[in-house]
Order: structure tokens, then C-alpha cells, then sequence
């Protein structure tokens, strides 16, 4: 089965599920139907379906098909259960996204950096610190690390559009998992210099830990995001017997 058209079916179904062409509470059409409305086979489809039910957008019901379980958001809300870069939550959310690229550095993890990130100590990395907005409000702000000898060649100019579409479309790499963490933190001088906060003295952080296909750990994200403006959504699913 080819990897790649398993995820362009998902995205497609994604998509129509997102702009309302199948609401919520709504079954799916039938497999036979999406086969052939894909070109595909039952496993392509089902490993599909698979990611859709993981991301929460639906649930398989046994003997009757597939339904709709996604409900559109009120504000901006980012995936616990998936990796998504920023310009593809935004799309999602129907906001309108920028980045811009404040500092781009070479760097080597030193002992304080080693223990925050998870790296080790002398790892050549890249820094990267991001603000990203959402309708014109500067709302987000990441400092990224990235391994240089997995993201080679990266640039300030890259890192302002999509650093995970160069990882994976230029150099291949398969992003495979994250680990994050979610807290509340007072805001810091730099955070105020930063975003556009209003009242709120405090931010809603997510720290990251992401592996490739290797289980190398190549990235170490922490997002600060306006607490009005955030919202992360996870779907869990409870195992038998438990």
C-alpha cells in the first residue's frame, strides 16, 4: 500500500468532513462508495479511516459504517493526538496565519540546555524563534531546536514558511511521534515584548519532544500561546477492560 495515498485520502476526507460536506452525527457513505470515489482499495481506505477515528473526526460503528463525530471549534484550537504544523491548524481553523522569523542561529546544547530539551550536551543544533499570528494578532510565540545533522541545510527563509514541509518533501524525514508536556507560566518580559497579551499575565506552554522514523529525538519545540486564544483538543479512547 502505498504510504502517501493513504494520507492524501485522509486529507481529502479531512477536508470535507471540516467544511460541513458530511456534518456531525452524520454517517459516512459506505465503503464501497469511497473506494470507489478514491480509486482505492478496502485497506488504503480503512488505514485512512483509522487516522480519522485517532484524530477524533470519527467513529467506526460495527455493522453500520462510519460517523461523523467532529464539531467545528468557537476559537483557534490545536491536536494533541496529531502533529500539525501551524499553517495547517490555521487552514483548519479558517484563520488566516503568518510567521515570522525573530532569530535564527548554529548552536551546541550546553548543560542547561541539555537538560530542558532532552539533547545532548554538544549536539550542533539550530535555534529558531518564531512568532505566529492568527488574523493580524501576533498570538504565539516558538523557540524551537532542531538537530542540525537531521534538518541540513536549514534556513531563516525556510523556517519563515514551513520547516516540517522541507524535512519531509526535501530531505525525507519521517516525523513519526511527539512527546509534549502542557502547562500554565507567567509571562516574561519577553513574552510581553513578543505578543500581543492585553490583560493576561500568564501563558498557556507546550513543550515538545519529536522522533523520526530512527527514534531519534531531531526536535525540541516549547509554544507559548495567549491563554484567550488556545484551546488543545486530544481524543482519547478508553480500553476494554480497564
Amino acid at each position: 500500500m502505498p504510504r502517501t495515498r493513504y494520507k492524501e485520502i485522509y486529507r481529502a476526507l479531512k477536508q470535507q468532513i471540516e467544511t460541513g460536506v458530511y456534518p456531525a452525527q452524520e454517517m459516512l457513505p459506505s465503503e464501497n462508495v469511497l473506494t470507489g470515489a478514491f480509486g482505492c482499495s478496502r485497506g488504503t481506505l480503512r488505514r485512512a479511516v483509522e487516522e480519522l477515528v485517532r484524530a477524533g473526526y470519527v467513529q467506526t460503528i460495527q455493522g453500520k459504517g462510519v460517523r461523523c463525530i467532529f464539531e467545528p471549534a468557537g476559537q483557534a484550537t490545536f491536536t494533541l493526538g496529531t502533529i500539525e504544523t501551524f499553517a495547517e491548524s490555521a487552514a483548519r481553523n479558517h484563520w488566516h496565519g503568518t510567521s515570522t522569523v525573530v532569530c535564527f542561529r548554529r548552536l551546541s546544547a550546553d548543560a542547561a540546555l541539555a537538560r530542558q530539551t532532552g539533547f545532548a550536551e554538544n549536539t550542533p543544533l539550530y535555534y529558531v524563534c518564531r512568532l505566529h499570528a492568527l488574523n493580524g494578532r501576533t498570538l504565539i510565540v516558538n523557540h524551537s531546536y532542531f538537530r542540525r545533522d537531521v534538518a541540513r541545510g536549514l534556513t531563516a527563509d525556510i523556517a519563515a514558511h514551513s520547516i516540517y514541509r522541507y524535512l519531509e518533501q526535501d530531505l525525507h524525514v519521517s516525523i513519526i511521534n511527539s512527546k509534549r508536556v502542557v502547562t500554565v507560566e507567567r509571562a516574561t518580559d519577553l513574552d510581553l515584548s513578543y505578543l500581543d497579551l492585553d490583560d493576561c499575565n500568564c501563558l498557556a506552554v507546550v513543550s515538545s519532544q519529536t522522533y523520526n522514523a530512527d527514534g531519534v529525538m531531531f526536535e525540541y519545540t516549547q509554544s507559548r500561546h495567549h491563554p484567550k486564544f488556545f484551546r488543545f483538543q486530544d481524543n482519547a479512547v478508553r480500553k476494554p477492560g480497564v
